[in-house]
């Protein structure tokens, strides 16, 4: 092992070091006590010797040595170490050098061949990726990138100008976490271009990393999807209103017009039709004004709030009518302290009509729990959480509520959920309902 051949390596040392020294003061008797001058300078040669001997030794191995430390230092493996002249002692140091080399060698394969693996499935993954520097210098580029920004060859993120000078500003100004789109008109090619950022540390230099995809085709098909089901909805309610008014005219302009008879004879039949006709007219104006609210919501104004105060301020509000239904109301707040930064009165307007719903699904249930809870999510994200252990909502109603003018109750207008839908995204949030039939519903706002 390497402590047995420093061993030996100490022990052929001073192996040296005495016979260097017996041929010394073999060398200075023999100067001072005798004239055999051919057998001092025999002698004075041979200490001589050993002394350059014993240098060569040393300077030998520490060569060596110097040299093996270099080619791990600058990880040139292909060096082979043979030390030679300094006896059989040093075979298991020469034995040490070629293993730890080999060592080397098999963990430098190693890493070229994960290199070579990560390599190639970020050159086959769908996605366009790209790692720059802040300078905008790119060390990595994807075949999917190249393919979608049509460029074979690049080297930094301006040459990207003449594809759009937009995409260039956003690279250069993402940071980790950000999420942007970009529209880009290439050689009559609409593209909407989802980007996806985050960074990391590389040897002391900050990296970029951005994934980025087309998503055009997607926000077709979801807006063809989107003014489908709007049009469905548009065309139920007008088709409503419209028909029963085209009847009763029709029914008006034939009293009118009957040969001989005078129109009179018939006016309450008319004060009827026209009655009706009024009726389901302001219905029809009721709906478009319903419809109008949906697209003339104003932008949040931001402040940073209480959620135990707006929790307060709701169940002030809605306390007579939990009453009247003695329904139990339960308000959890973790921590105590939870603050918000949203439009107090946006939120507000969305946990009544949440709450409001959640009464009229507990109507029948002999003990009606109403629960009203805010927190934050594995993900360090603020929630609020509007549950009840009504009728449920089914499978069918659930793909349909947040759906404009869509409801399941008889004097809904259908546009509560749609607009807390609406609120919700203007405040860069969602809402998502669970519920399971017959036991319990829950609406959860995440910001």
């Amino acid at each position: 092992d390497v402590k047995n051949m420093f061993k030996k390596f100490r022990l052929n040392i001073v192996i040296r070091i005495i016979l260097f020294s017996f041929f010394l003061y073999l060398f200075i008797e023999l100067w001072r006590n005798t004239t055999l001058y051919a057998a001092t300078f025999v002698i004075g040669v041979a200490a001589v010797f050993q002394v350059l001997s014993l240098i060569n030794y040393v300077e030998k191995t520490n060569r060596d040595l110097s040299r093996f430390l270099d080619a791990i230092k600058y990880s040139d493996f292909s060096q082979n170490f043979s030390i030679k002249g300094l006896g059989s002692k040093f075979d298991e140091l020469n034995s040490i050098f070629a293993e730890v080399i080999k060592k080397f060698q098999e963990a430098r394969s190693e890493k070229e061949e994960h290199f070579n693996y990560l390599q190639t499935i970020v050159q086959h993954v769908g996605i366009g990726l790209i790692t720059f520097q802040k300078n905008g210098d790119i060390q990595l580029i994807n075949n999917a990138a190249k393919r979608l920004l049509n460029t074979p060859h690049m080297r930094n993120i301006r040459a990207l100008k003449h594809f759009s000078e937009e995409l260039v500003e956003k690279l250069l100004k993402i940071k980790a976490g950000d999420k942007v789109i970009v529209k880009v008109n290439y050689f009559d090619d609409m593209l909407q271009l989802a980007i996806y950022g985050a960074e990391f540390k590389l040897k002391d230099k900050m990296f970029t990393l951005v994934s980025i995809q087309n998503i055009q085709t997607e926000l077709e098909e979801q807006e063809m999807e989107s003014w489908q089901k709007l049009i469905r909805v548009l065309t139920h309610e007008i088709m409503n209103s419209i028909t029963p008014i085209t009847s009763l005219a029709e029914t008006i302009n034939d009293m009118l017009n009957e040969n001989g008879e005078n129109p009179f004879e018939h006016i309450n039949d008319i004060k009827y039709a026209v009655s009706t006709i009024q009726k389901r007219s302001d219905g029809l104006h009721s709906f478009v004004e319903k419809y109008r609210s949906l697209t003339r919501l104003p932008r949040p104004e931001f402040r940073i709030f209480s959620i135990s105060e707006l929790f307060t301020h709701i169940h002030q509000l809605m306390e007579i009518q939990l009453k009247e239904k003695n329904i139990s109301f339960r308000i959890s707040i973790k921590p105590d302290s939870l603050e918000l930064t949203a439009d107090a009165s946006m939120i507000e307007q969305v946990l009544i009509n949440l709450l409001k719903n959640a009464i009229h699904a507990l109507e029948g249930k002999s003990n009606p729990r109403l629960d009203l809870s805010a927190g934050i999510d594995i993900k360090g994200r603020i929630i609020i959480k509007v549950k009840d252990n009504g009728m449920g909502i089914t499978e069918e109603a659930m793909e349909k509520i947040f759906i404009p003018f869509f409801t399941t109750k008889k004097e809904g207008s259908g546009i509560g959920l749609s607009l807390s839908r609406q609120i919700m995204r203007l405040h860069k949030g969602n809402i998502y309902v669970h519920s399971t039939s017959d036991e319990q519903t829950t609406f959860t706002l995440k910001f």
